[in-house]
């Protein structure tokens, strides 16, 4: 599908799988507004979005802290009068034993993942309401289904998950009424290839493993349907 036109911001972009869909996005012909916590990240990726010849814009925005949550929204307000399509994606990833990790990650996972999206989302949706087909993508994790226990992620990453569950849930349904679709992605581990390198295409020839391009085309399928059509979950089955 052709995405010219489109104003997309995808949070947590400087890296994975952000980064993939931003360039996928963005060679699709969307105008892409991306964020991570690290300027230098977010611009790395903006300036691969323009090298397959997108639009791109960077931003810093730490999603633990509220204020500079505050801070990127007033930015990108500076830059957009409207944004088509916010993506939900920056939340910090931690694995390791429940009681070994540092409590200052402990928290910034919840921080970050939880109330950033949160916080985001409330930030930007006077300008998602400003547009005719405005959609809001969350890559909540399959840690965030109920009764999930395959991951080897740490405790507080399911957490996070689990708060994004909830909430994109009764997003969607007090947001539906105003023409908003809350659409929530709920992915096990997956593999996330360089999306500019050769291995982003030789991934399709096979494996068992879910690919990070089949969740791009998952988003990209998604947000390109008809008003009246409503995806509002993808879930994925466990090999």
């Amino acid at each position: 599908m052709d995405f010219t036109g489109y104003r997309v911001v995808v949070t947590g972009a400087g890296r994975g799988f952000g980064r993939a869909l931003a360039v996928s996005l963005g060679r699709g012909g969307a105008e892409v507004f991306v964020s991570a916590r690290r300027f230098d990240a977010a611009e790395e990726t903006a300036q691969a979005v323009r090298r397959v010849g997108g639009r791109a814009h960077a931003f810093e925005c730490d999603l633990a802290e509220p204020e500079s949550v505050r801070e990127f929204a007033e930015a990108l307000a500076e830059t957009a009068d409207a944004v088509d399509v916010l993506v939900n994606n920056g939340a910090p990833y931690l694995d390791g034993g429940f009681t070994e990790a540092d409590d200052a990650l402990v928290a910034e996972t919840i921080a970050a993942g939880a109330a950033g999206t949160v916080l985001v989302t409330k930030a930007l949706l006077p300008m998602l309401l400003r547009s005719e087909r405005p959609d809001i993508v969350t890559m909540v994790s399959g840690c965030g289904e109920y009764g999930n226990h395959r991951s080897e992620a740490h405790e507080a990453f399911y957490a996070a998950k689990s708060a994004q569950a909830g909430f994109t849930e009764v997003l969607s349904k007090r947001l539906r009424p105003k023409g908003v679709r809350v659409i929530s992605l709920y992915p096990p581990d997956f593999d996330n290839p360089d999306p500019l390198g050769p291995e982003w295409d030789a991934e399709r020839r096979g494996g068992d493993a879910l690919s990070a391009r089949s969740l791009v085309d998952c988003v990209r399928f998604a947000i390109g349907q008809p008003r009246d059509c409503f995806i509002k979950s993808f879930y994925f089955e466990q090999v």
